[in-house]
């Protein structure tokens, strides 16, 4: 807090409501107090009358102090608009709080005026300078609030030395008070700096929230993209690719082979119809549509397997071993994207006659492995070890899953891809 801050008690800290009180009930226990010791003391003094005057006009302007003073006017963060501080508070809100401002400015001058004037006529009055301290402090920036504890503070070391000068020197009226008033305004201010200083670190620590929050809103946003990209090229891209291969082929047997162009047509037909049932699962996140109605892996490979033979391709379905338990869906839509994006590189660049799916159902693990008899190629040449756009969306669909994701081949001697994906769930 620097010197211009005005040093404020937050409205919405739970502490300075009891804190204010405590103040005030004890300002008004002080005021009786050294009241009832003037009279007790001075009966029928000259100056009775107008020490109970301006006793009680005291009390009433402190009183007075919750509707003009900072308890109402001091603006959250410790700034005093009402004394001196700034308002942030545009249009006829702002000229209130000025309003505000110049009753609380008067407010306080009068309580220290009349303070002020008691202390003259009774030095037992200078027992209320403590909450006068907080008032003084709580409502003025740092330097401001010195220099009225220090004013206060002279003056009732004046008044106290005054009054007992026929006793001879006391080094305790004279020293006491402004170590007192010294440690108390040292104590104020440090708390209030360390209160300013939490509230800084709150704030930093609600910024880093909010930008964690987004932080991981847009991972999952590009995570989400990435999820949606895989999912459109291993079903709607895959399909349409098909179907274009299919439509073409019909084309050049149109009229040669009017029969295999009529089937190459229908096979485009069913194609499409299945694209068209992934795409409405796709668009509601379910599960790919050969494993709708609870079929099986295996049985949604054999029917892949099924769709995808042509005349140009055939392919088989082979499962090894029995699962001993139901694999988990994210596993079984895995691998059959896997499939499915690997056939169709087959299709594409394999030139193969023949495919298998194998499906193997281990302790430990489960593993899909996809063979053709094509041309192959080699791996050590492709980027990354593999082909294709639809390889690293394999790969990192396996890792996804903590397995792995294997492609082995050479020119001319076809092409074995295998995932493997435990059982047990990987580790983070």
């Amino acid at each position: 807090m620097n010197d211009g801050a005005p040093i404020g008690i937050e409205e919405t800290d739970p502490d300075a409501g009891w804190l204010a009180t405590v103040m005030h009930v004890a300002f008004f226990v002080l005021l009786c107090s050294a009241l009832t010791r003037y009279l007790i003391v001075h009966p029928g003094a000259r100056a009775t009358p107008w020490v109970i005057t301006l006793a009680i006009a005291l009390a009433l302007l402190y009183f007075l102090g919750p509707t003009l003073g900072p308890g109402r006017t001091s603006a959250p963060g410790g700034s005093d608009p009402a004394l001196g501080g700034s308002d942030a508070a545009p249009g006829g809100r702002g000229k209130a709080a000025g309003g505000r401002g110049k009753a609380a400015a008067l407010w306080l001058t009068a309580v220290i005026g009349s303070w002020l004037t008691l202390v003259a006529l009774a030095p037992s009055f200078g027992w209320c300078a403590v909450p006068l301290f907080y008032t003084g402090l709580r409502s003025l920036r740092t330097r401001s609030a010195i220099i009225l504890v220090a004013l206060i503070t002279a003056f009732v070391v004046a008044a106290q030395v005054k009054l007992r000068l026929r006793f001879g020197f006391d080094p305790t009226l004279m020293f006491a008070p402004p170590a007192v008033a010294a440690a108390a305004t040292a104590v104020f201010i440090y708390s209030q700096r360390q209160a300013d200083r939490l509230r800084t670190v709150i704030t930093d620590l609600v910024r880093t929230r909010r930008d964690l929050v987004e932080t991981e809103r847009r991972e999952g946003t590009l995570a989400e993209r990435q999820r949606l990209s895989m999912e459109i090229h291993d079903t709607l891209a895959q399909g349409l690719s098909s179907q274009q291969m299919l439509l073409q082929a019909a084309d050049r047997l149109w009229d040669s082979d009017p029969g295999a162009a009529r089937r190459h047509v229908r096979t485009a037909a069913t194609i499409a119809e299945h694209n068209l049932t992934e795409a409405r699962r796709f668009v509601h996140d379910l599960a790919p549509a050969d494993l709708a109605d609870g079929a099986g892996l295996d049985e949604a490979l054999r029917t892949l397997a099924d769709r995808e033979t042509s005349d140009t391709l055939r392919i088989r379905f082979h499962q090894d071993g029995t699962p001993t338990a139901a694999l988990p869906e994210r596993v079984q839509s895995a691998l059959l994207r896997i499939a499915q994006g690997a056939l169709a590189n087959v299709r594409e660049h394999a030139d193969a006659a023949t495919a298998a799916l194998t499906l193997s159902h281990l302790d430990d693990q489960v593993v899909l492995d996809i063979a053709d008899d094509g041309r192959g190629f080699d791996p050590a040449q492709a980027p990354g070890g593999v082909r294709g756009h639809g390889l690293p969306a394999m790969r990192a669909r396996v890792q996804q899953l903590g397995g792995v994701l294997t492609v082995e081949s050479a020119p001319g001697e076809g092409t074995v891809l295998s995932a493997a994906i435990p059982l047990s769930p990987p580790r983070t």
